[in-house]
């Protein structure tokens, strides 16, 4: 038994490794979208609900970056400037899609926040993995 999950996770390290940097990439934009909605901004206020969503964005990015390159996708890249300016490009894209999510779902359709925020990090998370597999982490 414990063979067959060696040579399971062996064959499917990439991916495996990608889900759990993604459930921690997942926890820190929660976390981090919970504390600005809950220590300094208003999720009611359209403009305050976006501005939470982008320091979260920017804090989770970060961390998704570094946790991708070297626990993942375990990159070698010599030019980690350009890697990353591509990273945080594909990231800007979901990004996007993460804001049209959240307006759509809390400011149009006034579902709960913190419920619209958990469907809306799935998408972005299976987003992102296409793009850093296609375009960053070659």
């Amino acid at each position: 038994m414990v063979q067959q999950i060696i040579r399971f996770y062996k064959k499917n390290a990439e991916i495996i490794n990608y889900l759990i940097v993604g459930g921690l990439t997942t926890v820190v934009s929660l976390a981090s979208y919970y504390a600005a909605t809950g220590l300094f901004f208003d999720a009611e206020n359209p403009f305050q609900l976006q501005i939470a969503n982008v320091l979260s964005w920017i804090v989770t990015v970060a961390f998704a970056y570094f946790a991708n390159r070297w626990f993942v996708f375990k990159s070698k890249n010599e030019n980690m400037l350009r890697e990353a300016a591509s990273f945080v490009t594909s990231r800007v894209t979901t990004l996007l899609l993460d804001m049209a999510g959240m307006f759509c779902m809390v400011s149009l359709m006034h579902l709960n926040d913190k419920i619209a925020k958990i469907v809306v990090a799935v998408v972005v998370t299976v987003a992102n993995y296409v793009f850093s597999k296609l375009f960053v982490f070659k």
